[in-house]
């Protein structure tokens, strides 16, 4: 569906719409005129700012079934009715003033964002977009501005946490702009040191400086025609900063040991996780430049700001760890609360290191909350333990005991090396075996039991039930 900033007036060409058309028009608006026939035609394409319907030239009937056709479309009545729909936002009096105008209007204008309808993207827009997958507000609003400000070239500065994504939200805005054909060059201004900065940025002439054997392009010039995304721009020196405002300015500079002025036709998405008004307090950061990168902000929320989105998320991590071929796991619901309580100060990047990590342990496994990390768990949920029979036990015993691995030392007093010929009581001599062994390991680990149970190789429950089925005690 189209997106029109018309009015849409509904009538015949009465003097009363005609002095109305007259106004607009002096407000600087843009009109259109249709008939009630052809008004559902249109209005089934294409949004309009706003639409007025003129109840002099239509009936009720014909009010009701324009307005319930397009309910995310504002309306507003030329005459009195009440209670023909919810998008009825109010009624346009006579004598028409302005104040009474702009007002209706700017009630038009909020309720079109809040009653924004599905727009059908692009494969490129969806396939960026996945990226920032979510219904909670802090999201939705955050893909609209990208939406409002990627087709012009406005400088956009993208605040937030570590790990919310601002790279990807810079990929968008390039990727849905007028420059998607052209390179998308990020620099990380927080990892280049502050005396190759410069060169980084704007290139050099061969011989400017100790090294320099060539003459090479910077970043500006490599991102010609595209977008430069300067990420951590307040890790930016004092002195990098001067010279970046003047390239904002006047969208020219020079290499370094140059003289050549280069033109810069480029778009500047910058980024940082820092509160760069107080910087600007501290004098850390220059005022001047904050403003010229601070044309379109976009704040990104924290992911403890969004816990709603933990489920989509973890479908698309998965997703992706899966498509790059390196395993699938899935999360039982109890393990996805959990996650749903943890104060992700790591944001997306920590969850995406989680479901990676998951997926090494736990290939093709479903997880549970007792196999997230001990500090994920917010849950309390008893583990299971497998209980094993005694049968199955003294099968282990028995095969334990005639393995190829190094066969056990037996006492000899106690168990004869050869079997008698008036034959033993099996179950008896297993059972003499296990007390024997088990005190051994408790007198050898000081009577710790959880020591023992582990130099047994079993679980400590199982040393504890044992010891319990033969009477032992610690002592």
């Amino acid at each position: 569906m189209q997106t029109d900033q018309r009015i849409l007036l509904v009538g015949n060409r009465t003097d009363r719409l005609n002095r109305l058309s007259f106004i607009l028009e002096f407000l600087g608006e843009q009109l259109d005129f249709c008939g009630a026939d052809s008004t559902e035609a249109r209005i089934s394409q294409t949004r309009y700012r706003a639409l007025i319907l003129d109840l002099s030239e239509l009936s009720l009937e014909q009010v009701k079934a324009i307005a319930a056709k397009a309910p995310w479309q504002p309306v507003l009545l030329l005459g009195e009715a009440d209670g023909l729909a919810n998008n009825l936002i109010g009624v346009v009096e006579e004598p028409f003033n302005y104040p009474q105008l702009t007002e209706l209007l700017h009630f038009c204008q909020v309720f079109g964002q809040m009653k924004r309808p599905d727009v059908p993207t692009s494969g490129n827009q969806t396939k960026l977009f996945r990226s920032l997958v979510g219904r909670s507000d802090g999201i939705v609003n955050v893909r609209h501005l990208i939406n409002q400000v990627a087709p012009s070239d406005a400088t956009v500065l993208v605040l937030g946490q570590s790990g919310t994504g601002k790279e990807v939200v810079a990929r968008n805005i390039h990727y849905l702009s007028e420059r998607r054909d052209g390179p998308f060059i990020p620099v990380n201004c927080g990892a280049i040191p502050p005396e190759l900065l410069e060169s980084e940025l704007f290139g050099h002439e061969k011989g400017s400086f100790t090294g320099a054997i060539s003459s090479r392009k910077g970043r500006f010039e490599l991102a010609e025609g595209g977008t430069l995304f300067l990420d951590e721009i307040g890790d930016m020196p004092l002195a990098m900063q001067v010279k970046l405002l003047r390239v904002l300015q006047e969208r020219v500079f020079e290499r370094v040991g140059g003289s050549k002025p280069i033109q810069a036709n480029v778009r500047v998405v910058a980024a940082t996780h820092r509160d760069l008004e107080k910087m600007i307090e501290n004098n850390d950061f220059r005022e001047d430049l904050f403003y010229r990168l601070n044309v379109f902000p976009i704040e990104m929320p924290a992911l403890s700001e969004r816990r709603e989105d933990i489920p989509l998320l973890l479908q698309e991590l998965v997703s992706r760890v899966f498509n790059e071929g390196r395993g699938k796991v899935r999360f039982t619901q109890r393990a996805i609360e959990s996650l749903k309580e943890h104060d992700w100060s790591g944001n997306v990047r920590e969850l995406s290191n989680l479901v990676e990590r998951l997926t090494i342990l736990y290939p093709g496994g479903l997880v549970d909350v007792n196999d997230l990390p001990v500090k994920y768990r917010h849950i309390d949920v008893p583990e299971y333990c497998v209980e094993i029979s005694e049968e199955m036990q003294e099968r282990d015993a028995l095969a334990s005991i005639f393995s190829d691995d190094e066969p056990v030392e037996l006492p000899e007093t106690r168990f004869p090396s050869e079997l008698p010929p008036e034959g033993v009581n099996l179950k008896d001599l297993l059972a003499e075996l296990e007390i024997d062994m088990i005190r051994q390991a408790l007198e050898q680990q000081d009577n710790v039991v959880a020591r023992a149970a582990e130099m047994l190789g079993i679980r400590r429950t199982t040393l504890v039930e044992k010891m319990r089925k033969y009477g032992m005690s610690k002592e």
